[in-house]
Formats: structure tokens, sequence, C-alpha cells
């Protein structure tokens, strides 16, 4: 097998005999059990190690591999600047990743570089690593802010890369546990923080991967884990594998949860196919999207579920209404939960052959891309409302007596920038609002002059 094995790591600073000036000795435990993870490397003397760390570069939604032929790092912020090191990448490697995500649509890539300086998660991984083995490239990649089932998919590609390069390679899941299991730790204690280490702890130390899932978001915010996303990643590049796993050490003597596992391939087992499976119990959940009579909704909602679950754009259905088909206008998609806006996208005008199409593209867009919002995760589904406007031509008008909020939309214009809002939202209850509105979207200032334009919508919901 390409993936040789994978192992989650902590990466406390102090840890580092230099940094630590002694400290260290509290968490001999995770110190030893460190040393068996190097060895247990260099025994496997893999071509590649990828290491995935909470503390390079991240954005909401995009995973960042670290570009180029190499980096360098030191231990400098905490006061060791002696500890050094330089380090080369695998770029071939790296660009197969690149170009795999590129094919699937998949927002990974090396676009976005803004520190090139290798971080202390990435180090102190490397300091024990390279005490037993140095005769390796380095792949270096962050987490994001998308939905634990994007962190698999990254960890599925990472996978076929190393498939397709035929390349020796482990995994190096970087993370911390919770930071709240003391009150004496960095940011206090909350019972969430034992929570989590022990579930996490009993989740890994059994190979079972598909509880990962299970963590809501909420608990981690509460537990301040730092990890949890990066041992996802890892889980995805043992995808239907199985695993001899074992759980090295925990320790959470200074407030913050290090925990140590490792998980050994043992061939291929098509049961272990857990993001498959999760999928597949969030679809049963969220019902089927036919429940919606609306085609037009019905049609929204249908592109969005494909999107977030299979990450595949879906064709336009053969059983449309003609007019969706065969009409071009602008239209926007709108989705909420529990009442709250959770996404909006649309277009003013015809960008595509359809309605039908443009509704695809935007509903994957107000669901995904709306940089207002977080992207929507699978288990958000069931919850969601979705109205899809079908916009009418704009047309010129000369003062703000030609609108009307409950009727017509309004589209500001001031040079280049416009701003466009719907008509009949909630809260918008006169035209100055609506107009205020639009500008401030378009980034036109209250004082500058402006054009308008008017236009009618169908609305679908």
């Amino acid at each position: 097998m390409t993936i040789t094995g994978a192992f989650m790591v902590p990466h406390p600073p102090m840890i580092i005999p230099d940094i630590g000036r002694g400290s260290e000795d509290q968490i001999e435990e995770t110190t030893r059990a460190y040393r068996e993870v190097a060895g247990e490397i260099a025994s496997q003397r893999p071509e590649t190690i990828v290491i995935i760390s909470p503390h390079t570069v991240m954005y909401g939604d995009y995973f960042h591999i670290s570009p180029g032929g190499g980096a360098e790092g030191s231990f400098g912020g905490f006061g060791a600047p002696q500890v050094n090191f330089r380090e080369d990448y695998d770029d071939e490697m790296v660009r197969e990743i690149a170009r795999l995500a590129g094919e699937e649509d998949f927002p990974a890539g090396t676009l976005g570089e803004r520190d090139r300086r290798l971080d202390h998660g990435t180090m102190v991984p490397l300091w024990f690593i390279e005490k037993e083995y140095t005769d390796f490239q380095m792949i270096r990649i962050g987490l994001s802010g998308l939905p634990l089932t994007d962190h698999y998919r990254m960890g599925q590609l990472i996978r076929k890369a190393a498939e397709r390069l035929e390349r020796r390679t482990v995994i190096v899941a970087s993370g911390d546990l919770s930071h709240k299991l003391q009150d004496y730790g960095p940011y206090g204690f909350d019972e969430d923080g034992p929570r989590y280490d022990e579930r996490i702890m009993d989740t890994c130390g059994r190979g079972a991967f598909g509880e990962l899932f299970d963590f809501d978001e909420d608990f981690c915010e509460k537990a301040a884990e730092c990890g949890h996303r990066a041992f996802v990643i890892m889980a995805g590049a043992l995808d239907r594998t199985r695993v001899r796993a074992k759980a090295l050490s925990h320790q959470d003597v200074t407030g913050v949860g290090y925990g140590i596992c490792t998980f050994l391939p043992e061939g291929e087992d098509g049961e272990r196919n857990f993001l498959d499976r999760y999928l597949e119990k969030v679809a049963e959940e969220a019902g089927p999207s036919e429940v919606a009579g609306d085609p037009y909704v019905k049609l929204a909602r249908a592109s969005l579920e494909s999107y977030i679950l299979k990450r595949q754009k879906i064709s336009i259905p053969d059983d449309l209404p003609r007019e969706m088909t065969g009409t071009r206008a602008g239209a926007f998609v709108s989705i909420h939960k529990g009442g709250a806006l959770r996404g909006c996208i649309g277009t003013i005008g015809p960008t595509t052959d359809s309605v039908a199409q443009e509704i695809i593209d935007n509903a994957i867009s107000a669901a995904v891309r709306d940089p207002r919002f977080s992207p929507i995760g699978p288990d958000e589904l069931k919850e969601l409302e979705i109205n899809v406007d079908v916009l009418g031509e704009a047309e010129n008008i000369d003062s703000p007596e030609e609108l009307d909020v409950k009727r017509y939309g309004v589209i500001v214009s001031s040079g280049g920038r416009r701003g466009l809002l719907l008509p009949d939202l909630e809260g918008i209850d006169t035209v100055e609002q609506q107009i205020d509105i639009a500008r401030q979207k378009a980034g036109i200032r209250p004082d500058e002059p402006v054009d308008l334009q008017r236009f009618e919508v169908i609305r679908h919901e």
C-alpha cells in the first residue's frame, strides 16, 4: 500500500528541551510515545511525509497546500532560534494533489501562501522524526472552515495522489486535544474538555473513523480542540483500509490534552467506507428532495444536496417545464435555517443558457460560496428552507417614488459599482431602507449620486 502508516500526534513546543528547559519532564509519557512514533516511521522508510497542521495557512473555504521547493523555520518565537529546520517539499506530489482537486472541483491547492515559514504544528513532529529518519520529502497541508466531510475528502485526494505516483507515504496529523482540561490551563476549564479527550482517544484508539463525523461543532468549540479536522483528513487517507490502531499515550497535566495514536494499514476493507456511510445516513435523515412540489425549488434543493453530499454538480433534468429550460433570466437562490438567512447568491441578468442552469449554479454558490457564512454542512440539510427568485428585466427609473418595496427589487449603480436588493424582504419596510442597503452592498456612500433600476421577481417557495 502507498500509505504505509498514519499517526495522530500533538505539538506542544515545551516538549522540545531547548524550549521546555526541564518543564518537558512533566510530559515524559508523551515524549516516550513520540519517540516510538518516530521509530515506527523510520522503519517504514517513507519517501514522503504529509504533515497536516492547524497552524499553517488556513482559509474558510479552501485547503492550502504549501507550494515551492521547500521551506525553513525555527522555534525563535519560543525562545529557541537555534532549533531550526530546512525541509524539501515533494513538489511533484503537491502538484498531483492540486491537479486532482481541479479535476474534481474540490477547493484545494497552492494558492494564497501568506507565510512560507514552517509552523510549530509542523516542526514539533519533525523534531522527533528527524532524530530517527531524514531521507524523505515533505508536504504541508492546512485545515479549512469547510465541513468535516470535505476534510475527509481532502485525505482521499492525498491517498489518490500517492497511489498515482506510487509514492510510499506517511500521514502525520498534528493536533492537540482540548485546551480546557484544567482551571490553570490556557483557556480555563470546561466540562466538555475532558469529555472531548476521553471520546477522541476512545474513537481513535479503536480506529473507529466513522465516529469522527459525530463530533458536533459546538462540542468541539467548547472543548477548544485544535486537531479534530487534521484527524479527519488522516482518516480520509485511510478510507476503505483495515488498520491496526493503537493508543500510545494521553496526558492532560498542562491543561491541554496531548494524545498519540498509531494506525498501521493491514489491507483493503470495503466496509470501512466511512464517508459514504455517513452521507447515506444524512440523506436518509434529510428526506427525499421530492417533498418540494415547486420545480424551481426542487431543482435548487437537488443541486445543493448533490454538491454538499457528493461534490457533484447535477445536469439539467429532462422533466423540467419549458419555461425553465427554454428561457434565460437572472435568478437568486436564498437559503434559510431556523428562519435566519444561511446563504443567498444570485445573478442580476442571465449568465447561462437557461433559468434551470442559473438555478443549479446559484444554489451551489448560495450553499458554499456566500462570503458572509461558513459553507453549509451535510448535517444541516434537513433544516434548510429554500426560495428561488427569478428576475424580470430591469428598467431604468428616475426617482425612488417609482419603487415599491413589496413589488419591486432595486439596483443602484455608481460607476462600475452595482448593488441589488430583492423585493418583499422581512425587515425592509421602506424604499429608503431598500436603497440604503443596496448602496451598502455596492460600497456606494450615502452622498454619492446613483442611477436606479427596478425589477419584478417571480418567487418560488
